[in-house]
């Protein structure tokens, strides 16, 4: 119901109720509704005490409304994922030709951007997605309806030095291969690893949620010895800062093209085995999976 304001004994004045991103930008917290949609999605929007995440809900025009926090700095949360990888991979964007695979919003697209790349390949198999600033930015090539699983070097004319792929309901294992035939020898890989994409249907649980750590732990090991298989070795592995949908964690994993002069594969997947149980336990207590 809209708000009923009594103005006098035989007048009222009616309130319409408006969407939360229009009233933020109507309150000055928010320079446009596409920045107000961004503050919301932040999860640092409160209306009446409680906080709001979707920007569509309508609420009265004189309800309470406050925000918490930093504002979020890209135009979706993706641009976090990338952000951690570049600040513990010691990962580098400055002047380099990307590929956000699984561009989706654009999140790791603007992060690019914001730190020096000169040109981003945004790759994604829907389309409409892709937020309205990057779509109009000049550095950015906007590839939507696109499956990275048939992208050609010849369709991007150039070789990356940099590339992240965040992708859903498909396995790295089919688009690792690919990303091999589109990159420079020195090229950073930034690879989100799934456990509800890549776990066998009996290791996932009600939602789509996968919250044994053993099965991480395999998952991980899964991915990246077969991505060790076919010429990467692995140069670093966190967790990403924030879950994936219905409370997932996932793994950010940074890799790149291994010298094939290296036979010491047996230390080189130990090393894998170690490192996948650390993380996923450091993941798990920092995330406080229940």
């Amino acid at each position: 119901m809209d708000a009923v304001i009594r103005v006098s004994c035989n007048e009222e004045l009616i309130l319409k109720k408006e969407r939360l991103d229009v009233l933020l930008v109507n309150r000055g917290l928010a320079e446009s509704r596409e920045k107000a949609k961004r503050t919301i999605m932040a999860g640092i929007v409160y209306v009446d005490g409680q906080k709001e995440d979707k920007a569509g809900t309508t609420f009265d025009p004189e309800v309470p409304i406050e925000v918490r926090g930093n504002v979020l700095p890209y135009v979706s949360r993706g641009g976090l994922k990338l952000e951690k990888a570049i600040r513990e991979f010691g990962v580098s964007c400055e002047g380099k030709v990307c590929l956000d695979i699984g561009a989706s919003t654009g999140g790791f697209t603007d992060c690019m951007l914001q730190n020096g790349a000169v040109k981003v390949f945004a790759i994604d198999v829907g389309h409409g997605q892709l937020d309205w600033k990057l779509r109009n930015d000049e550095r950015v090539v906007c590839m939507e309806k696109t499956n990275i699983r048939y992208v050609k070097p010849e369709d991007l004319g150039e070789l990356a030095s940099l590339v992240s792929i965040d992708v859903s309901f498909i396995s790295l294992q089919l688009v690792l291969p690919v990303v091999k035939t589109l990159i420079k020898k020195d090229c950073q890989v930034v690879c989100l690893i799934k456990p509800q994409f890549e776990a066998g249907r009996d290791q996932v649980g009600k939602k789509g949620v996968v919250r044994d750590k053993k099965v991480h732990v395999e998952v991980i090991e899964k991915t990246l010895s077969f991505a060790y298989s076919i010429g990467f070795e692995l140069k670093g592995l966190t967790f990403s800062p924030i879950k994936g949908p219905e409370g997932n964690i996932e793994y950010l994993a940074e890799l790149m093209l291994r010298d094939e002069t290296d036979t010491d594969g047996e230390k080189d997947l130990l090393w894998i085995h170690e490192t996948a149980e650390k993380t996923v336990n450091a993941s798990h207590d920092m995330l406080d999976v229940k």
